[in-house]
């Protein structure tokens, strides 16, 4: 094999790899979005029923336990647990933004 047969053909494999790894992204983009999505049907289902019985829009304790189980998560899944931490703080800001929108 020449050597620029060599180069082209680990080119070819490289393009082919990389395709794989963006179809892969891909695909877990979507399963994140409709996974979030699913969460937040819950989240608002919770935020109506606590605005019917005058319920806070937040449970600190919960929140807290919240983020100390995907903390433990996220290092199981060898996932940078700062980045799970921030990822969940959004999240639970944004669950309660809803319920305070609820309660109004």
């Amino acid at each position: 094999m020449t050597p620029e047969a060599h180069v082209t053909d680990a080119t070819t494999r490289a393009a082919a790899l990389l395709r794989e790894h963006r179809e892969s992204i891909d695909r877990l983009d979507a399963i994140l979005v409709y996974t979030l999505a699913e969460r937040f049907k819950h989240t608002q289902a919770v935020g109506r029923l606590k605005a019917a019985h005058d319920l806070p829009p937040s449970d600190p304790a919960r929140e807290a336990r919240q983020i100390e189980r995907l903390e433990r998560l996220s290092q199981e899944a060898d996932l940078d647990p700062e980045f799970a931490k921030q990822f969940l703080a959004f999240i639970i800001s944004e669950v309660i933004r809803h319920h305070e929108k609820l309660q109004s």
